[in-house]
Formats: structure tokens, C-alpha cells, sequence
């Protein structure tokens, strides 16, 4: 049994480590059920958009199809992580874990919170045809900005993994911010922060889409075909919104205590413990966007859900209403357009 205090060589009692992640059982459950339930939707995901002949024709489905690549790149970390939290992974996994898999897991999140930030704005968008917001969909500047998201993130993110680490001793309940040196801590806490700001212009760009939204249905009642259009535009732009907030504004309540935390600024090993538990909790809903992102694939993309009822027939024949939604986003008449910039 490890005691309570050893002596140091000069006789002073040495503190006994704070252990936070102790607890981690009923995560791992919920993460492995995530992991089941969440990893069939997204391969089915993959073959769809491959097989979708138009799925890359429009700005939204660009950064659908970036969604899903930040969906797989946390698939591909989350078992890493189970068997850490598991307490099943050799000691060479858990440092693995600490410098990559778990760096990729918040390089997905934030792609995902970006990529969905996208989406919100581009279905407002959609329905309101300005010279300048047709500019903003076409595909070759989706494709430009899907790649500054990607560099951005990557630049941020991968020093974390490049940095030097300690020489710690093997333990059963292995902390990454242990394993940092000082200007390892301090580039992760910059890391956090940064993230932190991207997550804040991606609020705020979804607020402002769904408030407009909103107003153009309110704006729209008096003409019944721009009423339906509207109230189409407003149903999905406040679905995404919601999974947003449900899955990521939690997480940033309390990930900047816990970064504080973890650069020893806050020192008190029972606010440090709650601290941790805050953060995974809602870490946990962060990643539970995994499991919902095929329904977002499926409702906002006409081709990938064409594609998904040919390979389910169970669904229904919607062959004919798939076309008549793909033309209707496709066509962009004269008069309804100014009238729709009105609105706007």
C-alpha cells in the first residue's frame, strides 16, 4: 500500500500526488456505447458521399464532407482513450494517447465546431440569394476555407505533440499534463485559448445566422411560398444550432478553470478533481455529436439522402421528393430572388 507522505532523502514528507482520473468507469461505458452506436452511421456516411455523383457540387456539402472527415478522425483516436481511461493500455499506449491520439480528438472537435458554424450560415445562405452571398457558397471558396480551418487547427495544435515531455514513473492513473515539461504547459494553456476564441467567432456567426433566419421567417408570413421556404431554412438552421449548443458550449464553461488547473495556477486537489469531472462530463457531450452527424448528413444533403433510401428501401420510395428538394435548391428565379433580398 502506498502511504499517505515518504521521506525525501532530507528527511522533509513529500506531498502525496493528486490523482483526478480515478473515476473514469462510467465514462468509458458511455464512450464505448458512443463508439458502437456512432461508427456504423459514419462508415454508411463514407459510402454515401463516395457513391453521391453531385455530393461535392455545393458549398454546404463541402463542409459536410469536412464534418465527416473530423468525425472519423475521432473515431480513430476514441479507442485510444478508452483503453487509457480503461486502465488496459500499456504504458507506452498512455503516452501515446497524452501526445497524439488525444491532441487529435480536440483537433476533430474544433474542426467539427467550425464545420458546423459553416453549415448554419451557408443553409441561411441558401435562401437568400445577394450577389455577395453567392460569392460566399461557391464551392472553390468552401474548398479555400475548409483548408485554412484545416492548417489553422494543425498549427495550433500539433506543437502539443512535437513538444518535449518528462521522464515520469509508470503509474496506474497516468495524468498528460503530467508528462509536460513548463513551455509544454504554457503552449497548451496558449493552445486552449486560441481554441477558446475560434469556438466564440463560431458562436457567434451561428447566433447571427439563426437570429436572421428567424427574421426572415417572421418577415416572410405575408407571402405563403416564401413562408414555406423559410420556415424550411429556420427548422434546419435551428436543429443545427441546437446540437452546437448542446454538444460544445458546456465543455467551454468549464474547460478554461480546468486549463488553469492544469498549469497549477489552481492547486487545491478537491477543486482539481471536480474540475476534471466537469470537464469530461462535458467533454462526453462533445463527442455525443458523433452519433447525431449522419441525421445532420442525411436531412441537409439531397443526393446523400437520395443515395442512403436507394440502399435502404425500408425507408420508403422519396425518389420523386428527393429530386423535387435537389431542384428546388438548385433553382434560383429572378422575382423570388428579389424578393428574398428584401427579406434579407
Amino acid at each position: 500500500m502506498t502511504p499517505a507522505t515518504n521521506l525525501s532523502t532530507g528527511g522533509a514528507p513529500e506531498e502525496k500526488p493528486c490523482i483526478v482520473n480515478d473515476q473514469m468507469g462510467p465514462f468509458t461505458v458511455v464512450y464505448i456505447l458512443i463508439f458502437i452506436i456512432s461508427l456504423p452511421g459514419n462508415l454508411v456516411s463514407v459510402w454515401a458521399f463516395i457513391r453521391s455523383p453531385r455530393a461535392k457540387q455545393k458549398s454546404a456539402s463541402i463542409y459536410l464532407i469536412n464534418l465527416l472527415v473530423a468525425d472519423l478522425l475521432l473515431l480513430l483516436a476514441l479507442p485510444f482513450k478508452i483503453m487509457k481511461d480503461l486502465g488496459v493500455a500499456p504504458w507506452n499506449l498512455m503516452v501515446f494517447h497524452c501526445q497524439a491520439s488525444a491532441v487529435t480528438i480536440y483537433i476533430s472537435l474544433y474542426a467539427s465546431i467550425a464545420f458546423l458554424a459553416f453549415i448554419i450560415t451557408d443553409r441561411y445562405l441558401q435562401e437568400c440569394h445577394t450577389v455577395r452571398s453567392l460569392r460566399l457558397q461557391e464551392v472553390g471558396f468552401a474548398r479555400l476555407l475548409s483548408l485554412v480551418v484545416w492548417l489553422l487547427l494543425l498549427l495550433i495544435m500539433v506543437p502539443n505533440m512535437a513538444l518535449p515531455i518528462k521522464q515520469v514513473t509508470e503509474q496506474t492513473y497516468l495524468s498528460c499534463s503530467s508528462l509536460k515539461e513548463d513551455i509544454s504547459l504554457h503552449w497548451h494553456a496558449l493552445t486552449v485559448f486560441l481554441c477558446t476564441a475560434l469556438f466564440l467567432n463560431a458562436s457567434a456567426a451561428t447566433l447571427i445566422s439563426s437570429t436572421l433566419a428567424v427574421k426572415k421567417l417572421l418577415r416572410s408570413r405575408s407571402d405563403p411560398k416564401l413562408w414555406a421556404n423559410a420556415r424550411r431554412v429556420a427548422a434546419s438552421v435551428a436543429a443545427v444550432a441546437l446540437a452546437y449548443v448542446f454538444s460544445f458550449v458546456p465543455y467551454h464553461v468549464v474547460r478554461t478553470p480546468y486549463t488553469l488547473a492544469q498549469t497549477k495556477l489552481i492547486t487545491d486537489c478537491e477543486t482539481k478533481k471536480r474540475l476534471f469531472l466537469g470537464k469530461e462530463s462535458t467533454l462526453l457531450l462533445s463527442v455525443l455529436h458523433l452519433c447525431f452527424d449522419p441525421l445532420i448528413f442525411f436531412y441537409l444533403n439531397a443526393p446523400f439522402r437520395h443515395t442512403i433510401r436507394k440502399l435502404f428501401p425500408c425507408l420508403g420510395n422519396h425518389a420523386i421528393r428527393d429530386a423535387k428538394e435537389e431542384a428546388a435548391e438548385e433553382m434560383m428565379q429572378p422575382a423570388t430572388s428579389a424578393q428574398q433580398e428584401a427579406a434579407c
